[in-house]
């Protein structure tokens, strides 16, 4: 019995000491694995803790990015301070999406990479996120400031790395999901979602990973015809409202419930040669469309008819007014990665192409206000249209050296070489609902440009709390082969010589630890951006103007600066506040020339602006222990147009896309298998005309200031099986960003991982 006791009490002893040493084994691991997520490479190139990197840094990391509720993956950067996402929750990948850092607008001025590969299209600068799933994602880098000095041209506000990584064993995912408004036609309507993917590693050396994503709704009616001419006495049935400047207008009906689909697939592979010789190889197809169901109008004749067309040309409606196109893009992404060590010099060769074979608009002909001959009338059934395709293609190389000097150096420095193409092809069509009914070729622009570049970073340890970073890269620009064809117009064809352009970009940072939990922070830096090909040689029709492109542009430049402190103030908690200060030189802009083609004005693209960008930003972070953390933001940006004879009256204006306020607030609570986020988001009026006259909110066109609110809860069901329910705009916010925005919507989820 003794012996017995004995024994049990033995095995009590070593399961006990088993389990513990596997708890400190995970704990041991999650302190690493914490500890990796603390690195940082996008602001120096090289590994580097938050801390200790010079600027303002931000890292989302996967487990992070799975809490919360993301519809794309710009969302991920959404409630980081400073960075503005400009992106409708309505269309995927229109023209005006954009990722906005420090007050500086626009995708062409901020630079989106996928793991270092540049993603901004080298056409015009837009961005494509939607497709690209964030299952795929290990982390996501921000950096803000002017990064002109690693990165070259489009970085003056800032750097977004979107980052993957292969996998280190086996693992099986897949995910589905479905939601809907929680009222029909108020938001984006059957929502379905399907995520698949595999890893493995073979042999401790080889890794490969695919994965296939498919993304769908049925959408919701968000597209207004807002008319000019007040329908006759006798027709009801039309809404009052307004312009965005307070002129009277009438809505008359909708285009439509707004559908779209996109799927994804990625197969990535990389071989580890030896520990510090490895290479990775990446592919990635995004596709996606969308376009709308019949439109509805909204007016009705004395007997209850329903009616589409009123007036007497010119001064009629038709029922073009009520009709919409569709868009639709494929774009592949591959990349190659190489990097190695040998007598402490790591080198790093990153080699991609971003081939942008499809992005294409239809519309359906509406007389000339659409561009087509005045009897041109597309109807619900069919009739005459106009499709637009643009091809845009980039290579890129970027090989890199990083090697310690003396005690007290580590110098970086390489080379890099980016070519990008770009070409609009624009048909008639005999049916605008079918893109392939194309006849003649009306209009076509293209062009090419090149950027070489040599850089180089010293970091110096000053003293063992002082880091001094010095950077400096030279770039030299050229644009090659622009052509622009108007059929049938005089003076066209145009062919364009070359313009060349060079850059020399300084940086300077330093960071100061006077105290253990005190880090300082301050840069100076020069930046540029070189106008891009749709600005050289594209001429553009809006409703009202045609803007045309103008070859002799020259490279937009900026000069930034900033201030920070961080400070851990108890357990768990820190605060940061960050002042920046940008002046814009040279900035691009569209001049109206005085004459006119038909009603509309003609407009020329020119340098003609300077603007400062001015603000500050302030975070508060509380963690308590592993399972609550609560965050909040807020950031100011005060921006001006200084100077601009293009046209005088707008200086004294804030620049156009940026709000003046931005804040936000949330929590996350992680106990046992349950998972809980809330996030709100605030977002000052947004000025889009800029003499700053579209001051009318709640209108159709308008960028009104909005909170929302959203939340996730996630319930893990098994040790493989995952449930989670997310509530889009819980507070059921009625807002427009230009767009009618989506009301308050839902979305279940469940989640299988082996």
């Amino acid at each position: 019995m003794v012996r017995i006791l004995i024994s049990l009490i033995l095995s009590v002893l070593l399961i006990t000491y088993v389990v513990w040493a596997e708890e400190k084994k995970d704990e041991t691991k999650k302190e690493k694995e914490t500890k990796l997520e603390e690195i940082v490479v996008t602001a120096t190139r090289t590994e580097k803790e938050i801390e200790e990197a010079p600027g303002s840094v931000a890292v989302v990391i996967k487990e992070e990015i799975e809490k919360r509720s993301i519809n794309t993956l710009d969302d991920i950067v959404n409630n980081i301070s400073g960075i503005y996402v400009h992106r409708t929750r309505v269309i995927m990948d229109t023209p005006t999406d954009a990722i906005s850092l420090r007050g500086i607008p626009g995708n062409r001025r901020n630079l989106i990479m996928l793991d270092g590969i540049p993603i901004n299209d080298p056409q015009g600068g837009g961005i494509r996120l939607g497709g690209l799933r964030f299952e795929d994602v290990e982390r996501i880098e921000a950096v803000k400031g002017p990064f002109s000095s690693l990165y070259g041209g489009l970085a003056m506000g800032g750097v977004v790395n979107i980052i993957t990584k292969l996998p280190e064993k086996r693992e099986f995912t897949v995910k589905t999901g479905y939601g809907s408004g929680f009222e029909r036609g108020e938001a984006h309507d059957d929502v379905r979602k399907f995520y698949i993917s595999y890893g493995d590693r073979l042999w401790n050396k080889l890794s490969l990973f695919v994965s296939y994503g498919y993304g769908a709704t049925n959408g919701f009616s968000n597209t207004f015809n807002v008319q000019r001419i007040a329908p006759p006495t006798g027709i009801t049935g039309w809404i009052p409202t307004t312009d965005t400047q307070g002129n009277p207008r009438y809505i008359i009906g909708d285009a439509g419930d707004n559908r779209w689909w996109d799927e994804s697939i990625t197969l990535r592979a990389g071989y580890d040669f030896t520990e510090k010789t490895k290479l990775s190889l990446t592919l990635s197809r995004i596709r996606s469309e969308a376009n709308y169901d019949d439109p509805p109008s909204y007016l009705r004749d004395a007997t209850g008819n329903v009616v589409w067309r009123y007036g007497t040309p010119p001064n009629s409606v038709e029922q073009a007014s009520f009709l919409a196109g569709s868009i639709g893009k494929e774009i592949y992404v591959y990349n190659l990665k190489f990097e190695t060590e040998i007598s402490n010099v790591k080198t790093k060769l990153t080699m991609g192409v971003y081939d942008q074979d499809r992005y294409l608009f239809t519309t359906p002909c509406y007389g000339i206000i659409t561009g087509c001959l005045p009897t041109s009338l597309a109807t619900i059934t069919g009739g005459p249209g106009k499709t637009h395709n643009t091809k845009a293609r980039s290579y890129n190389a970027d090989l890199q050296f990083t090697l310690p000097l003396f005690n007290n150096h580590i110098l970086t420095f390489g080379g890099s070489y980016r070519q990008g193409r770009g070409e609009t092809d624009e048909y008639n069509l005999t049916n605008w609902k079918d893109e392939n009914s194309k006849t003649s070729l009306i209009y076509q622009s293209k062009g090419k440009d090149r950027i070489y570049a040599l850089f180089i970073q010293d970091e110096i340890l000053l003293m063992n709390n002082l880091t001094a970073y010095l950077g400096l890269r030279q770039d030299w620009w050229e644009t090659y082969d622009g052509y622009e064809n108007e059929i049938g117009t005089s003076g066209y064809p145009r062919s364009y010589g070359s313009k060349k352009e060079s850059s020399l970009n300084p940086k300077v940072s330093l960071v100061y630890k006077p105290f253990e939990d005190t880090t300082l922070k301050g840069s100076l830096g020069k930046a540029f951006r070189p106008p891009m090909i749709i600005e050289l040689y594209r001429k553009f029709m809006t409703p009202g103007s045609f803007i045309f492109g103008n070859p002799n542009l020259k490279p937009e430049k900026s000069i930034s600066w900033d201030l920070g402190v961080e400070q851990k103030l108890w357990k768990g908690s820190k605060v940061g506040l960050t002042y920046f200060h940008n002046n814009l030189k040279d900035l691009i802009y569209s001049r109206t020339t005085g004459q006119k083609i038909g009603f509309r004005d003609v407009v020329e693209t020119v340098n003609a602006g300077k603007a400062v960008s001015r603000g500050v930003e302030f975070e508060f972070e509380q963690r308590f222990d592993k399972w609550l953390k609560l965050f909040a933001n807020f950031t100011y940006t005060d921006t001006e147009i200084k100077e601009n004879p293009a046209k005088p009256e707008t200086v004294g204006k804030k620049l156009t896309g940026m709000p003046e306020k931005m804040f936000n607030i949330g929590g996350e609570i992680e106990k046992g298998p349950l998972t809980v986020s809330l996030i709100g988001r605030y977002r000052s009026k947004v000025f889009n005309n800029d003499e700053n006259k579209d001051s009318v909110n709640g209108v159709y066109g308008s960028y009104d200031p909005y909170f929302v609110a959203d939340a996730k809860i996630s319930y893990k069901l098994t040790k493989f099986a995952t449930v989670s329910l997310s509530v889009n705009n819980i507070l059921d916010r009625e807002y427009y960003y230009f767009y009618k925005e989506p009301g308050r919507s839902w979305y279940g989820e469940l989640t299988m991982r082996f």
